[in-house]
């Protein structure tokens, strides 16, 4: 009954961390954290970008939940909820980093109907290079508005 009750807890929380997500994207890099997050959508030199500090702001959250709900059995619930944003940042990584944005030379072509639009709304999201303007902040989900043949 655990697994199922932390299987859960970790799934809610991957779900509920596209919507923190796209209110951070919106609201804190595209608003006061724009410094960090501008080299994003511009040229810049060399892999790493001032973006990055994200992931060094959110991780270190996520890890303190894991580790204080695994050393702690009465908040045993942390564990699954750190555990639950890992996941998502895991799949931000992959989906955002390695298969959008290329950081990593890999070779991939988006064949079904899902992967196209998420990556379309992301391409549509770049065409702005400036804080205001943008539009489709998710990472993970995108509207249908966003399918190239609509």
């Amino acid at each position: 009954m655990d697994f199922i009750i932390n299987t859960g807890i970790v799934l809610v929380v991957f779900g509920l961390m596209e919507g923190v997500a796209w209110f951070a994207h919106k609201y804190i890099m595209h608003g006061f954290g724009w410094v960090w997050h501008q080299d994003h959508h511009n040229m810049h030199k060399g892999f790493f970008e001032k973006n990055d500090y994200y992931a060094l702001v959110f991780a270190p959250i996520a890890a303190s939940l894991i580790i204080y709900g695994d050393l702690n059995p009465d908040f045993w619930y942390l564990f699954p909820i750190g555990l639950g944003i890992t996941m998502y940042g895991v799949f931000y990584f992959i989906f955002h980093d390695l298969i959008v944005h290329r950081r990593v030379k890999i070779k991939y072509t988006a064949r079904n109907k899902y992967m196209k639009r998420i990556m379309h709304a992301h391409y549509v999201h770049h065409k702005i290079h400036t804080k205001e303007g943008a539009e489709a902040f998710g990472f993970l989900y995108a509207p249908k508005k966003y399918e190239k043949n609509r």
